[in-house]
């Protein structure tokens, strides 16, 4: 290939990881016009800017395939705590919640000053209360038309595909007919489907049975599945991470497309509606809910099937408040030592606490064994499950800001269960074939230029439980659409991010 006249960035005398999985090798990438204009030796060349990046790793940017970042988007942008940890998109969407209507929604987030890339998938949930509202019913004929069309109007409006969560209402309500049907939607579209199954804690089907059921949608629909957050929740599910990934390998050999994509940590994280009460208690919403818990005939019920929650993930000790805007002196705390300062059983406070308003929390409820054995599949790629974090403010899951440096500095560096070239690609190209994000995920030359550029040896998230706001040490650089948005570690302020739509869309 005949070297270019002129580069605007040069990135010089790195190891090069490509995001394909190849072997590293030392060489320089050049960048012109958003887009990586040539890989080799470009010491000859002239170019506008130069970074000496010896002894590092030049990799494709970080692709975060699931995350809740459109919750707060419009607050927070710049989306900080993923530049930081070398990422550059993130999808939103996930687990049946998304900002709706996508075309709208698009065309709106176009404004924003944004740190990083952004896509979006439509939730099955939120088209569900659409048509539906919260009712715990099945969909009738025409309520499912009525839903398809939307699923296909979000399609062709830029969705990547469809998410459900079907642990949440109102996504626990529908069967399995009525997602096969949306999917078979999506299917025709060429998206994709993500799902946080039906249970992972026992607490309904089973995880094994939640896990056949999003196989199921595959065989059904032909539809590209992604199971969302592989793991095994509470002390019912510990040890079947063996038996999940087996159920994936399987279902592949059958020619089926499923995937999954897990976060580095032995703690969950989730809303206080997900995780306290049973299923039946949220149908019809808050208010309802509300309602229900102030009903003597039913209070009792919901206190016994919430007890029995709470117990199989651990127990109240095992259960922190992040974030409750009506009290924030109660996040960092457990619901133990919450029931302890209202002088309530730990039950008891936690309902009180969500027939005020609904929280987010962290679980302490998975094994390391079971994470480690998932984190050496293959199939799996990273994913933070993570939201947008505004600095100092609560106590999030410290996924938020350490997922994927704590990936490489875990499972490559410190237990060497993948190799460093495996690890980014699970993070980069894998992610971008999976959401068909286009020219992203590979350092080649014609693709876009969303390059991380970090110390091997050094890269390592700060971020603790109990001090979450802390930003990963060893990601020195970061590109976005080929300009530099970190540097030396240190955010530059500027606002290179694009909104995403699937390929095709309108």
């Amino acid at each position: 290939m005949q070297p270019p006249d002129r580069l605007d960035l040069v990135l010089q005398g790195g190891k090069i990881v490509d995001g394909a999985g190849n072997p590293w090798y030392y060489g320089d990438v050049g960048i012109r016009d958003g887009r990586i204009e040539a890989i080799g030796r470009l010491d000859a060349v002239e170019s506008v800017a130069r970074i000496d990046v010896a002894g590092l790793v030049v990799s494709p940017g970080f692709i975060d395939p699931h995350t809740h970042a459109d919750r707060d988007l419009r607050q927070l942008p710049h989306c900080q705590n993923y530049l930081h940890q070398g990422v550059t998109t993130v999808v939103g969407g996930n687990c049946g919640d998304s900002l709706y209507p996508i075309g709208e929604t698009l065309d709106s987030l176009r404004a924003l000053p944004l740190g990083i890339n952004f896509a979006q998938l439509l939730g099955h949930g939120t088209v569900r209360q659409q048509v539906m509202g919260m009712a715990d019913r099945p969909a009738t004929g025409q309520e499912l038309s009525a839903m398809a069309d939307l699923v296909a109007q979000g399609m062709a409006q830029g969705a990547l595909g469809m998410s459900t969560g079907l642990r949440y209402a109102p996504g626990c309500y529908a069967q399995l007919e009525e997602v096969v049907e949306l999917s078979r939607v999506v299917a025709r579209f060429g998206g994709v489907y993500t799902t946080h199954v039906r249970d992972d804690s026992g607490d309904s089907v089973g995880l094994v049975p939640a896990t056949e059921e999003a196989i199921a949608v595959a065989r059904r629909s032909r539809v590209p599945v992604q199971i969302s957050h592989l793991k095994a929740t509470g002390r019912d599910e510990w040890g079947k991470a063996p038996l999940l990934v087996g159920m994936i390998e399987d279902a592949r050999r059958e020619g089926l497309d499923v995937t999954f994509d897990q976060y580095p940590y032995a703690a969950t994280g989730g809303r206080l509606s997900g995780t306290l009460p049973p299923r039946w208690a949220l149908e019809g919403g808050h208010e309802k809910f509300k309602e229900r818990f102030r009903d003597p005939a039913i209070q009792q019920r919901i206190r016994e099937g919430t007890m029995a929650n709470v117990d199989r993930r651990g127990g109240p000790d095992a259960i922190f408040v992040a974030r409750f805007a009506p009290d924030p002196g109660l996040e960092g705390k457990s619901l133990a030592l919450i029931g302890e300062g209202m002088g309530l059983d730990a039950v008891d406070a936690g309902l009180e606490m969500l027939s005020v308003s609904d929280g987010y929390i962290v679980v302490f409820s998975l094994k390391d064994g079971d994470v480690d054995h998932i984190a050496g599949s293959p199939l799996g790629m990273v994913g933070s499950d993570g939201n947008l974090a505004d600095f100092g403010v609560g106590t999030p899951h410290p996924r938020c800001y350490g997922t994927f440096p704590r990936f490489l500095a875990r499972f490559v560096r410190e237990k060497r269960l993948l190799t460093l070239e495996e690890a980014v690609r699970r993070m980069t190209s894998a992610p971008a074939n999976r959401m068909r994000l286009g020219p992203r995920g590979l350092l080649k030359e014609g693709m876009i230029a969303d390059i991380t550029v970090f110390d091997p040896e050094a890269i390592a998230d700060r971020a603790t439980f109990d001090e979450p706001h802390q930003h990963p040490v060893g990601v020195e650089y970061v590109i976005v659409n080929g300009q530099v948005a970190l540097e030396n570690g240190k955010s530059r302020g500027v606002s290179p991010g694009h909104v995403i739509r699937r390929a095709g869309s309108a």
